[in-house]
């Protein structure tokens, strides 16, 4: 079936941007409601039209979903294509609403447009990060450092070391999560040629890049204590399954045989429960 509207990963967008949004509550400033729920949406529609546009410029030798017509692709392409503009040009009228209330600011401002620019590199031709190895990359940039940076600008206004020191290893955990959906898609990646990361670095050198992440990661939080942050401790909860992440991929490097479902869910489980602890603690703080 067609991964187009990719919910878990625009459940993990909302996840990423409600965080942002949650720490300016910890640093005493009073949230937005509304300045919350219309940015929200625009974060979503903004990465749904990611996710779509990506389908519209899919490879004509890849089918959109399992025996297609030609007929069928044109309309799924076509469909696509509408829904995407459709969701670019609300995200922008939320951009105007954001602007004449005055919660849009320059740092704000340059987080959308970031946004933009990350959406059209992404999916678009010439550029297709896409299919040039750089998917992963950007997806991770865009979920996991940008989305929460507009969280927290358009409640903030200003940015705080705090949120660098959140986003970063984040950002992290986000990559190494795509990496490996990498991992997993790889027999149908080598059957399309597709120009994953992982096809990129190989496997020699993906696998411990993938560790070095998740070391990178979960070094950042156990600094952030002397950087004044002990608030963040909570990430340690998922340490364990960034523990099994490594000893799972490590095994099937070595030659094991893959447990994908178990692993695909470790993998989730410590980007989104990671998210989720932090998000949590700075609500109820």
């Amino acid at each position: 079936m067609i991964k187009l509207t990719r919910p878990l990963h625009l459940l993990l967008t909302a996840l990423t941007y409600t965080l942002g949004a949650s720490v300016p509550a910890y640093l005493g400033r009073p949230l937005n409601a509304g300045v919350f729920s219309l940015g929200l949406a625009g974060i979503l529609l903004a990465q749904l039209s990611m996710f779509l546009l990506a389908e519209v410029f899919r490879p004509h030798n890849e089918p959109l979903v399992e025996n297609e017509t030609p007929k069928q692709k044109e309309t799924l392409r076509n469909s696509a294509l509408y829904v995407s503009i459709a969701a670019l040009t609300v995200t922008a009228f939320i951009a105007y609403l954001l602007y004449i209330n005055q919660a849009l600011v320059l740092s704000s401002f340059i987080f959308l447009i970031s946004s933009f620019i990350l959406i059209l590199f992404y999916a678009l031709p010439p550029f297709r990060l896409l299919d040039r190895g750089f998917g992963e990359l950007t997806l991770a940039a865009h979920i996991a450092y940008v989305i929460p940076s507009i969280g927290f600008l358009l409640q903030a206004k200003e940015n705080h070391r705090l949120l660098i020191v959140i986003i970063l290893p984040l950002t992290a955990l986000g990559l190494a999560y795509f990496l490996i959906l990498n991992f997993i898609s790889f027999p149908s990646d080598q059957k399309y040629q597709r120009a994953t990361l992982l096809r990129l670095l190989t496997w020699e050198r993906a696998v411990p890049l993938h560790h070095s992440l998740i070391v990178l990661a979960y070094v950042i939080f156990a600094i952030a204590p002397i950087l004044g942050f002990s608030i963040l401790w909570p990430a340690f909860l998922t340490l364990p399954f960034a523990i099994l992440q490594i000893l799972l991929l490590r095994h099937i490097s070595l030659g094991g045989k893959p447990n994908w479902t178990l692993l695909n869910v470790t993998a989730l489980a410590v980007f989104g429960l990671t998210t989720y602890f932090l998000t949590l603690t700075f609500w109820i703080r």
